[in-house]
């Protein structure tokens, strides 16, 4: 039998985790990475950036961090290393195809109503069609070269991330970035310059948003030019961002990623039972919020600075808007080489920035826009069919339209934020977010490949379909306006339990019914899942 072409487009560590699980199943997968070497969002970043999780938190399952690594927080250099040496490892350099830049993909095989008309996915509610005439045609240019050359893959799997591509930039009815005669550019442009520190020095610099992206720029900023001349920062939104991963000495963890906090929260798809317990324990989980915030608002000055955010922290942990604060950044902004101003909306002039209110203009010769990546733009960016465009992202108003797995008796094995129901032998793996994308996409990746091997079905179309729904009334509870991020990191075991069940190992995977119940779970609890 002829053997099914996977392709992957992407070669960071969603991209890495679905070729290895591939290679597991016995596939050759062709990896198509626009770079030229593997690492996605890591390859380029600010040199202060460190990692966000604990090592602990954020590994591949099949492999630690080298002893070596002593700190809990790596530099992104060392990230880099661990990445290269799981690459190495399972020899998965081979595979890819580097300065190869994805144009555009496109369904060959059937037609766009043909496909609307199923009643299950890909015709048959399998990873591949029966015969040879449901194939993706990937267009992907040379960069170096600049020739372009058409592939054909039998199962597409696209793991380009949302954190990368195509930059948010805010739009301005008047008084628009034209007027400006300093320079304007994005976190991303910033974060590709090589010597970044003669760039800002001497200059006024200021910074635009209020996620981890603004508070690391500003803080390298004000190391370079301190109190002589400080950076602003003008935050959009005040978010938590936390200095250490624990209060009092306990992980937070222990409060969010262990299985007895999956009871405290309503689920998709619950039955009677999860939904009663989930309801009577709320003010529970309220409580631990309150007090968590105590500790922060006492441990770091952000009523001081009136940096203190609108929604609970628990709000904040489910819709994965927790970071950590740069080290000593707080001291910077009270020795004064970093400004905060809070303005919901601003515009430019030509010497500067007018806040919201407009009795304040702030002097800069360079704005740099912290101001995140439109995600949903770029997957619809890379599909060439309208029609494709149309469906892959869903609207403003809904989520991203993956399939995710109901815990219902009577629908087993079905597939969880990475496959759409209407685009056939296609996942996308590493768009959902966590608090560590590397622990969910990892599992993505596993459980795609069995799909690949054909260890289970999807059930109908309709039944996916409402599967989304639930999915999404889930994040409109829990994630708020944010429900776009697509956050499953307070419901990270209830969504692993249903990968395990579908794929054939039990979820439980822990030692003893303490551990199981109290002790937090993470990628090396998924071992050997191959």
């Amino acid at each position: 039998m002829e053997r099914k072409r996977v392709g992957i487009v992407g070669a960071g560590v969603s991209g890495l985790a679905a070729c290895k699980h591939a290679v597991d199943k016995g596939f050759s997968p062709v990896v198509f990475e626009a770079d030229g070497s593997i690492g996605g969002v890591w390859t380029h970043t600010l040199e202060s950036t460190r990692l966000q999780a604990t090592t602990a938190a954020y590994r591949f399952s099949d492999m630690a961090w080298p002893a070596s690594v002593t700190e809990t927080y790596p530099s992104h250099r060392k990230v880099m290393d661990y990445i290269k040496s799981y690459a190495c490892k399972f020899d998965l350099l081979k595979y890819i195809k580097f300065n190869s830049q994805v144009l555009g993909v496109e369904y060959l095989g059937a037609t766009e109503e043909e496909i609307m008309s199923w009643e299950h996915w890909s015709g048959n509610g399998t990873a591949f069609r029966s015969g040879k005439d449901g194939r993706w045609c990937l267009t992907v240019k040379d960069s170096k070269v600049g020739n372009t050359e058409v592939f054909l893959v039998d199962f597409l799997i696209l793991c380009i991330g949302r954190h990368s591509g195509t930059p948010n930039i805010p739009e301005f009815l008047a008084n628009g970035p034209e007027l400006f005669k300093g320079k304007i550019l994005h976190s991303m442009d910033y974060a590709y310059m090589d010597n970044v520190a003669e760039f800002v020095k001497g200059k006024h610099v200021t910074i635009v948003g209020s996620g981890k992206s603004a508070f690391d720029i500003a803080a390298e900023v004000a190391r370079v030019n301190g109190v002589s001349q400080p950076c602003t920062m003008i935050c959009r939104t005040k978010h938590w961002l936390v200095h250490k991963p624990s209060i009092w000495g306990v992980p937070l963890s222990y409060f969010y990623l262990n299985r007895i906090s999956q009871l405290l929260v309503h689920k998709p798809g619950e039955g009677f039972l999860h939904y009663i317990l989930a309801t009577m324990l709320s003010p529970l989980r309220w409580a631990i919020s309150k007090v968590i915030e105590t500790y922060l608002k006492r441990s770091i000055p952000l009523q001081k600075h009136g940096m203190v955010p609108e929604y609970s922290f628990s709000f904040a942990m489910s819709a994965c808007l927790i970071a950590m604060l740069p080290e000593g950044f707080y001291d910077r902004v009270d020795e004064g080489s970093i400004i905060l101003k809070k303005s919901k909306k601003f515009s430019f002039c030509d010497d500067g920035i007018i806040l919201q209110d407009g009795n304040e203009c702030i002097k800069s010769d360079i704005v740099i826009l912290a101001t995140g990546f439109r995600g949903d733009q770029k997957l619809r960016d890379i599909f060439t069919a309208n029609w494709c465009k149309r469906i892959v992202a869903g609207s403003p108003n809904t989520t991203v339209p993956l399939y995710s797995v109901i815990l219902l008796i009577k629908v087993i094995g079905i597939n969880r934020e990475c496959i759409h129901p209407r685009i056939p032998q296609l996942a996308i793996v590493g768009y959902s977010e966590s608090l560590t994308d590397l622990y969910a996409s990892e599992r993505m990746a596993n459980w795609v490949a069995h799909f690949l091997a054909g260890s289970f079905q999807l059930p109908s179309i309709r039944c996916m379909e409402e599967s989304v729904a639930e999915w999404e009334k889930y994040k409109n509870l829990y994630n708020g306006k944010y429900f776009r991020r697509s956050c499953i990191s307070t419901i990270n075991i209830w969504f692993n339990d249903m990968l395990c069940q579908d794929i054939g190992y039990n979820p439980r995977r822990k030692n003893g019914f303490l551990a199981e119940w109290f002790q937090p779970y993470g990628p090396a609890d998924y071992a050997g899942l191959h």
